[in-house]
């Protein structure tokens, strides 16, 4: 989010009044946007300007006294104020409000206990921070708030996960593999556990790895399995043979997380930090949650599906009126051993860094999101601008429908084409999808304002870009910061 906030440089008028340049942003869109405010007397209207690469951002340069200012937007003909700012109920109703003081190098407050939750934006444009003024984190604070964490997640059950209402979906393991994948593509959902009528228990869960493996299987020449036994070929039947497929990520077989071994999950009376742990150890993207009323764990229900964005979700809601017992919590992620990031020039390189071009090939893709165990792929131009995403969870899953991967060459379809066979709606200029598809934000965002942003269902990275030009500057994931604050 763009942020009104003065700089160091401080004007002396000839009458001796110090005078402070301060920068005032509107970044929610319009045609025509008007700053109008307190030290206008409410009645002038400053027309704002378009941010030259981004004109959904208008911003202004007003030199303003030290002190205590209200101001307003007029966006449109109507009038506006930032929810993400603070502010107060005054005689113009709601107005933001600005504190000036007389100390160079000092960048206003600019959160409040007040604050309501943000609105849904992708990116926080705010380039404008003056980082040097941050002060600087100490491992004190950084053990302070992971102790705080850790009781909170220590003291709390899988309970706190449970919604009012819902529904939940498990697949029986008879089940033909192509009638599976149309489910979760029909249904939406990215992983479903799996139901053996015979055991009369949960024996796994099928995701878009699965189905990725099997995309792979079919696109291989020698493969045993055509897209006609699948109409057959049974979840069971699958999960067995995976195991013989001969494709690997790597010496330790990562590849194979998913088959039929013993089920990954947790109990109700289970420990937030204990399924969180569970999960990054795991290297899964969820844990069902399963009752027994008796102790041989037979007759099991499945209450629900534990993420790392629920976890997350409930630190928020727990720490947000008492931010001061985490002192990191308004720290930018770029001070923060937080993320990947890419590297810059004359740096060595640590953890690969995954883009893809547009015109990479799908089997390219596939082989990536496995390889690199992520969740998504920023897809990017020539200058390493953020285009979309290609997403493991939605849009593999995508070409179940019709059976779209039976007309699918791997090596010949580029991911361009592959994602126009999700037909997303609200296409960019550039032919790619915008909207809620790319979650992003900037190295000068707080971990706050991160962690809200993965707490939200299905999000589980963010894409770092540069304001402005959206350049990738590195990833952050709902893992990397639970390492982080889970130490």
């Amino acid at each position: 989010m763009f942020r009104s906030g003065a700089n160091t440089e401080h004007i002396n008028s000839g009458s001796g009044t110090v005078l402070i340049p301060t920068r005032f942003v509107w970044p929610y869109g319009g045609s025509r946007v008007f700053l109008s405010s307190s030290f206008t007397r409410w009645s002038d209207y400053i027309l704002m300007s378009p941010v030259e690469g981004c004109s959904t951002v208008f911003q202004v340069i007003y030199s303003l006294t030290p002190g205590y200012h209200q101001y307003k937007f007029f966006v449109d003909g109507e009038w506006r104020h930032d929810e993400n700012q603070p502010f107060v109920k005054g005689s113009f109703g709601l107005v933001n409000t600005i504190f000036l003081t007389r100390e160079p190098d000092v960048v206003p407050a600019i959160y409040s206990s007040e604050m309501p939750a943000r609105s849904n934006m992708d990116v926080d444009n705010n380039p404008f921070i003056n980082l040097e003024a941050v002060p600087k984190i100490s491992m004190d604070d950084i053990e302070i708030s992971r102790r705080h964490i850790s009781v909170f997640l220590s003291t709390h059950t899988a309970y706190e996960l449970l919604p009012d209402s819902g529904k939940l979906i498990a697949l029986d393991v008879n089940l033909p593999v192509k009638q599976a994948f149309h489910i979760l593509y029909e249904q939406g959902i990215p992983v479903a556990p799996l139901w053996d009528f015979c055991k009369g228990q949960f024996v796994g869960v099928l995701s878009a790895l699965d189905f990725i493996l099997i995309l792979r299987e079919l696109g291989n020449h020698g493969s045993n399995l055509t897209e006609e036994e699948l109409e057959t070929h049974t979840i069971s039947a699958w999960k067995e043979g995976k195991s013989r497929l001969n494709i690997q990520v790597d010496g330790c077989g990562k590849l194979y997380s998913t088959d039929m071994r013993q089920l990954v999950h947790a109990a109700p009376n289970d420990s937030l930090k204990d399924i969180a742990l569970k999960i990054l150890n795991c290297k899964v993207a969820t844990v069902p949650i399963i009752h027994s009323s008796s102790q041989d764990g037979s007759f099991p229900q499945l209450l629900d599906l534990a993420s790392l964005s629920g976890i997350l979700k409930c630190i928020c809601r727990y720490f947000r009126h008492s931010s001061s017992s985490l002192p990191i919590i308004q720290q930018p992620i770029c001070s923060l051993p937080l993320g990947t990031w890419v590297p810059k020039l004359g740096e060595s390189i640590g953890q690969p860094f995954a883009m893809l071009r547009p015109s990479a090939s799908l089997s390219a893709a596939l082989s990536l999101l496995v390889q690199a165990e992520v969740s998504s792929i920023p897809i990017v131009d020539d200058n390493d601008s953020l285009l979309d995403i290609y997403c493991r969870s939605s849009d593999i899953t995508t070409l179940a429908k019709d059976t779209a991967y039976a007309l699918i060459q791997l090596d010949e379809m580029t991911v361009h084409q592959a994602l126009q066979l999700g037909q997303h709606q609200h296409a960019n200029s550039y032919g790619f999808y915008s909207g809620q598809r790319c979650q992003m934000c900037l190295r000068t965002d707080s971990l706050q304002t991160v962690m809200e942003r993965l707490a939200n269902p299905g999000v589980r990275r963010l894409v770092i870009v540069e304001a402005g030009s959206k350049r990738v500057e590195g990833i952050v994931s709902l893992s990397d910061v639970f390492k982080f604050l889970l130490g």
